[in-house]
C-alpha cells in the first residue's frame, strides 16, 4: 500500500479512541498488528480499514471482556460473536450479584455497633412492588445522582415513597403493618433498593431502620426460611427536588378522562412513534397517527371537561399508565402545556405527575 494511504498511529489513535500505549499492548499481543513498520524508526503505520476492528476492540475491553475472549469474538462470525458476548454479560452480572450479596453480609456484620432506629414496618411484597412501581421515574445523571434515587418519608400513619426524573413523578402512599414510632425522611440510592427488591419480596414482614448513612432492611423468615440476614441500602446526601410545591401549585384539572387500563396499553404499544398525541372530545379519546395517512385510534372512554389534544413522550406516558393500580386508569389534563396527572380511577396511592410536549406538525 502507498505511504500516503498509512495512518501513522498518532493519526490512527485518534481514529479509533485507542490510546498510542494501546496500540502498542494490542500489536505485541498480536489482537491488532499495524500494517507496516518502518524497519528503522520502528514507527507503525495502520491501514483504514483496520479502524473497525480497533473500534471492536476497544468496545469489547471497556465491558471488561478478557484478551482472550476478544480474540474469539473478532474472529467469529456476527452470530456466534454475540453468543460470546451475552455469555460474558452473563458472567459479568453473575459475578456482581455475587459481589452484592457478599458485601451485604459484610455490611451486615460490620453495622452491629452501628446505631440505628427503627421507623417503619411494611409487608414485603407491598413494598416491593411500590419501589419497583415508583422507581420507573428515576434517571441516571451523573450532575444529578439524587434523581436516581427514592424519597421515603415516614408518619405515625404513613409511608410515602416518591421519585422524579424531571419529566414524571411517581408517588405512592402505603399503609404501615405496624403503627409508625417515628417521623423520618431520608433519599436512598435507587439503584441498591432495586436490587434489593427482589428479596424483600419474599419476606412476609420488612422492618426498615436508618442509620446515619444507610437503611437498614430486616427481613422476618417464612417457617420453611433460614434467615438471610439484613439488607442495606445508601442514603444519598443530596436535596431531594420539592415535589410537594409542585404537587400543591397544580391546577384544577380542566378534562378528565377514564379509559380500561388495558385497552390504553395495547393502543400505545402499537402507536409506530415515539410521541403520542391524544386527542380528547365527549365522544371518547383517540390516539393521533403520526400523519394524514393513518386512521386514528379511537379508546372507549368517559370524558368529562374542555375538549384538549396533548401530546407525550412515549417513554414518559407509558410507563405512568402501566404502573397504575387497578383495570381502570384515570388522566386530570391540565392544558396541552400542564402537568398531566395519571393515577388509578378507584385508588389514589399510587399518583403519577407527567410532563406534556409540545406538539409536531402544523397544529403545533
Amino acid at each position: 500500500m502507498p505511504p500516503s494511504e498509512l495512518m501513522p498511529i498518532g493519526v490512527f489513535a485518534r481514529r479509533s479512541g485507542l490510546t498510542p500505549s494501546a496500540l502498542r499492548f494490542y500489536a505485541d499481543s498480536g489482537l491488532l498488528r499495524p500494517a507496516e513498520t518502518d524497519p528503522v524508526s520502528g514507527y507503525r503505520y495502520y491501514r483504514p480499514d483496520q479502524v473497525a476492528r480497533a473500534v471492536a476492540l476497544r468496545r469489547l475491553r471497556a465491558i471488561g471482556m478478557p484478551l482472550t475472549a476478544v480474540e474469539a469474538v473478532l474472529a467469529a462470525d456476527p452470530e456466534e460473536a454475540s453468543r460470546l458476548i451475552d455469555e460474558h454479560l452473563a458472567k459479568v452480572l453473575g459475578d456482581a450479584a455475587a459481589a452484592r450479596r457478599k458485601a451485604a453480609l459484610l455490611q451486615s456484620s460490620l453495622a452491629d455497633g452501628v446505631p440505628s432506629r427503627p421507623i417503619a414496618a411494611l409487608k414485603g411484597p407491598v413494598l416491593a412492588d411500590a419501589v419497583e412501581q415508583v422507581l420507573t421515574a428515576t434517571v441516571r445523571e451523573p450532575g444529578l445522582p439524587v434523581l436516581g434515587g427514592l424519597r421515603i418519608e415516614v408518619t405515625h400513619e404513613a409511608v410515602t415513597l416518591t421519585a422524579t426524573d424531571r419529566y414524571r413523578l411517581s408517588t405512592r402512599t402505603l399503609v404501615p403493618a405496624e403503627p409508625a414510632t417515628t417521623v423520618w425522611a431520608g433519599t436512598v440510592d435507587g439503584d441498591e433498593l432495586r436490587a434489593a427488591a427482589a428479596e424483600i419480596r419474599r419476606s412476609p414482614l420488612v422492618r426498615i431502620e436508618a442509620t446515619p448513612h444507610a437503611i437498614r432492611l430486616r427481613r422476618t423468615a417464612r417457617e420453611d426460611q433460614e434467615d438471610q440476614g439484613d439488607l442495606h441500602c445508601g442514603l444519598l446526601s443530596e436535596e431531594f427536588p420539592d415535589y410537594r410545591l409542585m404537587l400543591a401549585s397544580l391546577g384544577e384539572a380542566t378534562t378528565r378522562a377514564t379509559v380500561s387500563k388495558d385497552v390504553f396499553l395495547r393502543a400505545l404499544e402499537d402507536h409506530p412513534e415515539e410521541r403520542i398525541t391524544l386527542r380528547l372530545t365527549d365522544h371518547g379519546t383517540h390516539v393521533m397517527p403520526p400523519g394524514d395517512d393513518h386512521p386514528e385510534t379511537p379508546l372507549r372512554a368517559t370524558v368529562t371537561g374542555r375538549p384538549l389534544s396533548v401530546s407525550f413522550e412515549l417513554t414518559t406516558l407509558y410507563p405512568a399508565v402501566s404502573t397504575a393500580l387497578g383495570p381502570d386508569v384515570m388522566l386530570d389534563l391540565r392544558g396541552p402545556d400542564q402537568p398531566a396527572t395519571i393515577r388509578s380511577a378507584d385508588r389514589g396511592d399510587l399518583t403519577t405527575v407527567a410532563m406534556p410536549i409540545k406538539p409536531e406538525g402544523p397544529s403545533a
